[in-house]
């Protein structure tokens, strides 16, 4: 016989179902990952299936009809899809919030009988699914149902452990027997049992159907009085049968047991075949395809195994009808008066059609039911009552007398949990935990077990044992204390025991119970190493506590707890439980996130967890090899994680403390050790600790190390390099090793230490390997590997050393490119320093993110009102977008007319423009309606928006308050300040000076006479002089601010009066009179009057200075003068030098005559007292 078996990973742990397509085509499993996956029967193992996704939870069953297939899950829903498609067509039934358990389509495809965790059956018509019929009477859950091949009959098992058939032909079902004390009586959902298929299996003839019994034996019970008329049995087949499958023809009975699957003849009852390959897992369900030589079944661990050409082909085919050349029959049983065979048409049966012409497995139906004469239309049909058909058969001699060839059939499952360092029990003992900190050895004493635990330093701890009544099957050994777990038992739920290794207290042990069905499946004990006063025996209380302890249970939780009991928080698994272990900060938990893949991966992965604030850390696959699975992980005393794999590969994680940006290190690969040539021995790990792995050494097949305790054996970890060179070679996979190793030790210290005197040691001996292979480069003429070689080094006098080596070997280029390399080093910062601010940056990334607080708006503050009971209109929102546009003026400006008195003043800072025709325009307009004339006519618009940016511009940028008035640095002394400058337009400066004096004079008006004014040259019809204000209050000052208020001036003669002889001097030598008449004049193409002001100051009086010089076009005035306003920088100079003047220093009013048009642009002129 030659088999040819294909196995896939089809869905993870648990209850897998599957089912062939009527066509044989398609194969559709589902299993407890609510997943439904449809397979090609003829494709290899390597075939990508569709998979249906539409299932909340596990998929229980799974049924095919003529052109759909029916899937039933524990989300209480019976689906309807497409043949041999994912696609969803539409829901037919489901429970009331229970599981459902069996989905069965009837032959002709039109009925499906559904049942469930409830204790009725729905028959439903698929055609119409509101029509639904009720079968009533079983007692407990019913676990499956199956048709007779007429579709006449349904024949249903219990969780009550009866068998239940139905009369479902007429229009109400009817119970026509009931089979009691046959299948087992199972209705615990969790138990192992109710996993196994107890569904009946009708023979194609209808005339009996097989059943598995609770006395795990397979027999046949008949149709006409409902008794057992055989048994299969064999030697061989020995167990509980958890599934049973038969033939499309009928002539092959295929049965699961622990001991393997067999293959059973329904006409003899005794084994023909056996699978030779190995049953890891139990099988749940199995299936004969309807059109190919082809046997399938699933188990728990999910796995989809096909054998293909069960049946050799010197066998009747398991598929065909029966024919004459064979010795296998079809099963029957006389009766004794008269003859006959069967109670139906045999014609039907052999030629497969009905009286309607409709293909079928045999044609019965109950009308055709008679107790007629037996008439064999086909003489090639054979009937076989004999009972020793098979007795010929070489082949089945050849296979019970074990001369067959047995083929082993090897695939990667699904990894269950384990606890690192244990073994399971062999003669008696076992190890529930081996690592570097000791051992607890466990003795089975039938009715207990002895407990004992060693440690490999005495001297630290103290060895105990004690008796264990609980019979603990877990524990873990850690830096504070042990743990134990016990499994449940019977009333007895689940407990963990954590004894601490001593403490000052007397009560320091503590159990933590759980409860009932929950397990325990992983445990966990951390903390940092015990100190020096524990060691010395002393009993004063440590501040470091007893550690941390974890657990992981059956419910997907990850429990924390503190080594005083305090439970801290509970997290749930992200995948199933693989392993776990413990270090002193974090605990590193290994889960399968998801089903194995079809490959054989075991789709592992590893997260560290923190103890502090329980954030993770890491979340990295591990780099397990496929078909292999994870042997062991644990912790290094450098604290990083480790793992070995089936493989003999020893795997690091150096940069954990780098948040999400570890990854995993081959530091070592058993299989190329030197030691193993020539030796058939593995590795059983037990720690690492710097460069060394700690292990027990296991000789031959040994899995695991037995008892007397082995001792540890020390291995060198050496990087799986590949360059065999012998100088080079052991020098770079030290540098790497050893800067590995470094690399664990500055992450653990903190930000602002960043190195020791041993990290500066062993990188200094790093250096010198460097210089070594530098000398070995430059020697082979490697000038690129000398400079990569170059960039490693840490310090910077190591460069020099480098340099010689270039400067020996005479490579003038080289050294060039070491000296760079080195002035590069020192140009940058210290490297701690750059270490220091790259660790700032990276927590700066993982800084919690705040809450986004919404703004709360409130009425003036007032209590926030209770819902639906505030009638108040909402309060206003703000949106600028959609406010009236106002136009901006600018504050200071001339255009301002809102500017208080206090900010109407001139600054020296500010400018104007050049030319004054504008302003003479405006107060020829403002001043006498009759001499108003339109603006365009005087300056054209564009003119007048530029001048208009321009003095807005030039407020805008106002350069710091300053002397205008001071000879700028380098400023040519001999320069005719009359000539005309390159820039026409430019702007003079305005002072305060002159309306802070205007101000002043105001306010001491009372005190002292009005000087006399000169007569206003222009007068508005109003009477009021120009500049005065006249005209209905408008701004018709010089500079376009609000005038102040009116004086009463005393007329004049026509004489020249004399100011007040009371007047102050300045520092230059000018009297305060002269200081108010002097201004600025700005010589304009437009301007056509000169406005003259007479500002009265009453300062104190000042020493003169020298006169005035006639070649000086500019004077200075004092800065504290013009900072208290004593100066007029701003006023008209007088154009005319032979301007009478007092001997007092104050200047008589003088009528001037009108001013000639400038013809041509003149130069600005600051004219400064």
């Amino acid at each position: 016989m030659s088999d040819q078996v294909l196995i896939n990973s089809a869905h993870q742990s648990g209850l897998t179902c599957l089912t062939f397509a009527r066509d044989g085509s398609r194969i559709y499993t589902g299993g407890s990952d609510s997943l439904v996956r449809i397979w090609n029967a003829k494709a290899g193992a390597d075939q990508e299936p569709d998979v249906a996704i539409e299932a909340v939870e596990g998929i229980t069953s799974v049924s095919a009809g003529d052109d759909f297939w029916l899937s039933g899950s524990v989300d209480s829903e019976v689906r309807k899809y497409e043949k041999g498609s994912k696609t969803f067509t539409e829901l037919i039934t489901s429970a009331i919030g229970v599981a459902i358990r069996c989905v069965a389509v009837d032959p002709k495809s039109k009925r499906v009988a559904v049942t469930s965790d409830e204790t009725f059956v729905k028959l439903v018509n698929l055609e119409n699914t509101i029509e639904v019929r009720i079968l009533r009477g079983h007692t407990k859950a019913v676990r499956s149902a199956a048709w007779h091949p007429s579709g006449s009959l349904l024949t249903t098992c219990g969780g009550d452990g009866k068998i239940i058939v139905w009369d479902v032909s007429e229009e109400e079902p009817k119970i026509i027997e009931t089979i009691d004390g046959i299948i087992p009586a199972v209705s615990d959902t969790e138990s192992p049992e109710y996993n196994h298929d107890c569904a009946i299996v009708w023979h194609p003839s209808g005339q009996y159907f097989i059943v598995a019994t609770r006395a795990h034996e397979i027999i046949s019970i008949s149709r006409s009085n409902w008794t057992k008329t055989s048994t299969f049995s064999d030697p061989s087949s020995s167990g509980v049968i958890t599934a049973l499958a038969l033939s499309s023809n009928g002539v092959y009975l295929a049965s699961s047991t622990p001991s393997g699957i067999a293959i059973w003849s329904t006409q003899t009852r005794k084994l023909l075949f056996k699978f030779q390959g190995s049953i890891t897992s139990p099988v749940v369900r199995m299936a004969f395809s309807p059109s190919d030589n082809l046997l399938a079944w699933t188990d728990l661990e999910g796995v989809l195994t096909r054998w293909k050409d069960p049946i050799p082909s010197s066998s009747p085919d398991p598929v065909k009808v029966v024919s004459a050349g064979s010795t296998v029959g079809v099963q029957v049983k006389r009766k004794p008066t008269p003859p006959r065979l069967f109670d139906d048409d045999v014609d039907e049966v052999v030629s497969g059609k009905d009286k309607d012409g409709d293909t079928k497995l045999d044609g019965l139906e109950d009308e055709d039911l008679d107790d007629g004469m037996l008439d064999i239309a086909d003489e090639n049909w054979i009937v076989d009552d004999i009972g020793d058909g098979l007795a010929d058969d070489e082949t089945a001699k050849k296979w019970e007398g074990g001369s067959g060839i047995r083929e082993m059939v090897s695939v990667t499952k699904a990894q269950p949990p384990f606890q690192p360092g244990s073994t399971p029990m062999e003669n008696k003992k076992r190890y529930l935990a081996y690592n570097t900190i000791g051992v607890i050895e466990v003795t089975d004493q039938d009715t207990h077990h002895i407990v004992n635990v060693e440690f490999h330093d005495r001297s630290a701890r103290k060895s105990y044992h004690f008796t264990d009544h609980f019979k603990y099957d877990i524990a873990a050994l850690g830096e504070r204390g042990a743990l134990y777990a016990c499994p449940p038992e019977a009333s007895h739920p689940a407990h963990v025991l954590y004894k601490p290794y001593g403490t000052y207290a007397a009560q320091s042990e503590w159990q933590y119970e759980f409860p009932l069905g929950t397990r325990v499946l992983g445990l966990a004990a951390g903390g940092p190493p015990i100190t020096k006063s524990r060691q010395k025996g002393r009993n004063d209380i440590d501040i470091g506590g007893n550690g941390n302890v974890v657990i992981a249970t059956s419910d997907g939780e990850l429990i924390f707890l503190t080594g005083g009991g305090v439970e801290r928080n509970v997290l749930s698994l992200p995948g199933e439980f693989v392993t776990m272990c413990a270090g002193r900060e974090w605990v590193f938990v290994v889960t399968r996130d998801g089903s194995t893949t079809m490959d054989g991966s075991q789709n592992l992965t590893g997260r560290l967890i923190k103890f502090d604030n329980f954030c993770l850390l890491q979340k990295e696959a591990l780099p397990v090899p496929k078909n292999h699975t994870l042997k062991w992980v644990g912790v290094s005393d450098e604290g990083a994680p480790v793992i070995y794999d089936s493989s003999g590969v020893l795997h690091a994680l150096p940069r954990f403390r780098i948040p999400f940006a570890a990854t995993w290190v081959r530091v070592l690969n058993t299989n190329t050790l030197e030691r193993r040539e020539g030796k058939h021995e593995s590795y059983w790990p037990v720690g690492v600790s710097g460069e060394t792995f700690m292990c027990l050494i296991l000789k031959g097949r040994q899995e695991h190390p037995g008892f007397p305790r082995p001792l540890i054996q020390e291995l060198a970890i050496k990087l799986p390099f590949k360059r065999n060179d012998p100088k080079e070679s052991p020098l770079e996979e030290g540098f790497a090793r050893e800067n590995m190793l470094l690399d664990i030790l500055r992450d653990g210290l903190d930000e602002e230490t960043l190195t020791t005197d041993d990290i500066s040691r062993r990188e200094l001996q790093l250096d010198k390997s460097i210089i070594q292979l530098i000398q070995f480069a430059c020697k082979a003429d490697k000038l690129a590997r000398a400079i990569d070689l170059a960039k490693m080094l840490n310090h910077t006098a190591s460069f020099d050393i480098a340099i010689k080596v270039a400067n020996f070997y005479h490579l003038i280029g080289l050294q060039e490119k070491f000296e760079a390399l080195k002035d590069e080093r020192e140009e940058r910062p210290d490297r701690l320093a750059e270490a220091r601010e790259r660790r700032r940056e990276r927590a700066r990334e993982f800084d919690p993110v705040p809450d986004k607080k919404l703004p709360i708006y409130t009425y003036n503050d007032a209590p926030r009102p209770k819902a639906f009971s505030d009638f108040r209109p909402p309060p206003p929102i703000p949106r600028p977008g959609l406010e009236r546009a106002i136009p901006a003026i600018k504050v200071g400006t001339r255009w301002d007319g809102r500017r208080s008195e206090e900010s109407s003043q001139v600054t020296v800072e500010e400018q104007v423009p050049s030319s004054t025709g504008v302003d003479d325009d405006m107060y020829a307009r403002e001043g006498s309606p009759a001499g108003k004339r339109k603006r365009e006519e005087s300056i054209p618009r564009e003119a007048a928006e530029a001048k208009r940016r321009a003095v807005d511009e030039s407020i805008s940028a106002l350069p710091p308050r300053s002397n205008p008035f001071a000879r700028k640095p380098g400023q040519e002394n001999n320069r005719n300040p009359f000539t005309k400058p390159s820039d026409t337009n430019k702007s003079l400066h305005k002072s305060e000076s002159f309306f802070s004096k205007v101000d002043a004079a105001e306010s001491e008006k009372t005190k002292r006479p009005t000087p006399a004014k000169g007569k206003a040259k222009d007068k508005n019809p109003a009477g009021g002089v120009l500049g005065s204000g006249g005209g209905g209050g408008r701004q018709t000052t010089l500079f376009g601010l609000p005038p102040p208020p009116p004086e009463k001036k005393e007329k004049t003669t026509g004489k020249k009066k004399k100011a007040n002889t009371n007047a102050n001097t300045t520092s230059n030598g000018k009297n305060a009179s002269e200081l108010e008449n002097e201004t600025q004049v700005t010589l304009v193409e437009t301007q056509e009057t000169d406005v003259v002001m007479d500002v009265d100051d009453e300062s104190q009086p000042q020493p003169h200075s020298q006169p005035q010089s006639q070649s000086q076009d500019k004077r200075q005035v004092d800065t504290e003068n013009l900072r208290e306003g004593h100066g007029t920088p701003d006023a008209t100079p007088n154009p005319n030098p032979t301007q009478a003047v007092s001997e007092s220093g104050s200047p008589e009013p003088i009528e001037w005559p009108e001013s000639p048009r400038a013809e041509t642009n003149a130069s600005a002129v600051d004219v400064v007292a």
